[in-house]
C-alpha cells in the first residue's frame, strides 16, 4: 500500500455511466478514494449505503467520495440506482488504479488463497498528496472514522 506523503498515482477511469473519470479533476478537494471488492455483496453494501447516508456531510466539507472496485460500468449502473448511490463510483476491470494504491492483494476466503480487492481507502488533500492511508477498513465504520478525522484536522 501507498504511504501518507506520497504523490497519489492518478488514474482515468470510467463511471458508473461510462463517463472518464481522472483523479487529477479534483484537485483543490479533498479525496475518499476507497477501495472495495465487490458490488451488491453484503459488505460493501453495508460501506457503500454509509458513505450514502454521509454524503451531506462530506458535501459541506468539499471532500469528493469515489468507490472503486473491479466490477463493470453496467454492475456500477446497477449498484447505485438500487442503493440510491449519490457519489462517483469507477469500473476498473484492468486493475490501472486497484494496482497503483497497492489494493491487489493475496487475500483468504473459506481456506482457499486467491488474489482480489483489499478493503482500504485513502484520503487525499487537496494538492494530490495522501493525507491518511486506512487499510483494512471496516464497512460499517468506514465513513464516520473519515469525518471524524476530517474534524479533527
Amino acid at each position: 500500500m501507498l504511504e501518507v506523503g506520497t504523490k497519489a498515482p492518478d488514474f482515468t477511469l470510467p463511471d458508473k455511466d461510462g463517463n472518464a473519470v481522472k483523479l487529477s479533476d479534483f484537485l483543490g478537494k479533498k479525496v475518499v478514494l476507497y477501495f472495495y471488492p465487490r458490488d451488491n455483496t453484503p459488505g460493501c453494501t453495508r460501506q457503500a449505503c454509509a458513505f450514502a447516508q454521509n454524503y451531506e456531510a462530506f458535501k459541506e466539507k468539499n471532500v469528493v467520495v469515489i468507490g472503486i472496485s473491479k466490477d463493470s460500468v453496467a454492475s456500477h449502473l446497477k449498484f447505485a440506482q438500487k442503493y440510491e448511490l449519490p457519489f462517483v463510483l469507477l469500473s476498473d476491470p484492468e486493475l490501472q488504479a486497484i494496482e497503483a494504491y497497492g489494493v491487489w492483494q493475496e487475500k483468504k476466503l473459506y481456506g482457499k488463497v486467491g488474489m482480489g480487492v483489499v478493503r482500504a481507502t485513502y484520503l487525499i488533500d487537496e494538492k494530490g498528496m495522501i493525507e491518511k492511508v486506512m487499510p483494512k477498513v471496516k464497512p460499517d465504520t468506514n465513513a464516520d472514522e473519515i469525518l471524524g478525522y476530517l474534524a479533527e484536522a
